[in-house]
């Protein structure tokens, strides 16, 4: 079970990001009166409650690349956007995509990518930190999907922001969840600094025969 604190933000950010949804698209009775809208709200509610068993959390560990916690900002203010903005414009019909098969497509992609985005913080566990750190007792986890992908977490998170976006249409959504690659990015290459500083040669095998987000692209 994770702390009480950290459960508690978990749960305040989840309210915090489905209520910047609702006001979005002008309040509950609006927001509501969609299925799809619904059946968003039921899987971020699920996701929610199952991460809170994951074992992740925000430790510094042993060693942490401190420089980088400028990300955190960057998701931050990208995930305030990404909730509220879509679920504006698909209300307002701008910049829009038709159709109720792109909504029912975007909570599917959804679905897909929250949990791709936990399952790795389950195979980690405490290892798994929102940071850029080496925790304690850390090693190397090689086999699964890490055995194709380095950073399968960060590929959900990626779709399941297109996800999201898909389901209130919105183009603009789509593009603000495509800014998430810039930090993305930044955070993997200093992971893999950190990575390769700790492990050394074993690290840099892997690293060869893997890819960091998408086999046979990057």
């Amino acid at each position: 079970m994770p702390s009480p604190k950290l459960a508690l933000f978990a749960v305040l950010g989840t309210l915090v990001f489905l209520g910047l949804a609702v006001l979005g698209w002008g309040g509950f009775g609006a927001f509501f009166a969609h299925p799809a809208r619904i059946a968003l709200v039921a899987v971020t509610a699920v996701l929610t409650v199952a991460s809170l068993f994951s074992g992740g959390n925000i430790s510094p560990g042993e060693r942490e690349d401190r420089g980088n916690r400028w990300v955190l900002i960057v998701f931050t203010v990208l995930g305030l956007l990404g909730a509220y903005v879509p679920a504006w414009t698909d209300r307002m019909e701008l910049w829009t995509l038709d159709g109720d098969t792109v909504r029912w497509l975007g909570v599917v992609i959804f679905t897909l990518g929250g949990a791709l985005r936990l399952w790795p913080v389950f195979v980690l566990g405490r290892r798994f930190s929102g940071l850029v750190a080496i925790q304690p007792g850390h090693t190397l986890v090689t086999g699964g999907i890490y055995g194709v992908i380095r950073n399968p977490s960060y590929l959900g998170l990626i779709v399941g922001a297109l996800g999201w976006a898909l389901a209130f249409r919105s183009g603009i959504g789509v593009v603000l969840a495509l800014l998430n690659l810039v930090p993305l990015v930044a955070r993997i290459r200093a992971e893999e600094r950190l990575l390769a500083d700790q492990f050394g040669a074993e690290y840099e095998a892997y690293r060869q025969r893997t890819w960091r987000l998408v086999p046979g692209l990057y």
